[in-house]
């Protein structure tokens, strides 16, 4: 998993926590792989499983007004962040494929 370099904002890794949640669950399914991509994105962000619960208690949509302030590279990040956990379990779901690329419209990146 590539690990972004710049720093984020807790109101940003809030949401970015918040919307990488919700890719990890799209399938329906929570793969080992995906756990441990989850684990080593929280150890690289320094956060843990209370700020999960905090993360979680914004809407999606409150996540993604967040992200749209953003500048683009941390967007791009992001992006990159979304891919990775989608291909950490070795298979990209389509559901997985349709709530990134709608993540993507909704934030500005195209």
């Amino acid at each position: 998993m590539s690990i972004p370099t710049l720093s984020f904002s807790l109101a940003e890794k809030s949401a970015i926590v918040k919307l990488m949640y919700a890719v990890i669950l799209a399938d329906g399914y929570l793969h080992p792989g995906e756990i441990n991509a989850f684990k080593h994105f929280m150890y690289a962000f320094d956060f843990d499983s209370n700020f999960i619960q905090q993360a979680n208690a914004i809407s999606k949509e409150q996540g993604e007004m967040i992200l749209l302030q953003m500048p683009a590279e941390k967007k791009r990040h992001f992006l990159q962040l979304l891919k990775d956990m989608a291909k950490s379990d070795g298979f990209v779901h389509k559901k997985e494929i349709a709530l990134i690329l709608n993540f993507c419209a909704t934030i500005g990146i195209e």
